[in-house]
């Protein structure tokens, strides 16, 4: 099952990948793998909402 543009997860999932990644574009800390405080909790976000998503997808296969 593929996701739908209203599929809440899926939408929070890449909202957070976007700001993860425009984060990680402006700075240099992050760049190096030394998540800063401001990233950090961007970063996490994301990871937490890619880990809720790709479980959803391998338990409706």
């Amino acid at each position: 099952m593929s996701a739908r543009p209203n599929d809440d997860l899926f939408v929070r999932y890449m909202k957070a990948f976007e700001d993860s990644t425009a984060h990680l574009g402006d700075c240099a800390a992050c760049q190096a793998d030394q998540p800063c405080e401001t990233g950090a909790p961007i970063h996490e976000r994301f990871a937490r909402l890619q880990d809720a998503y790709n479980t959803r997808q391998s338990q409706q296969r």
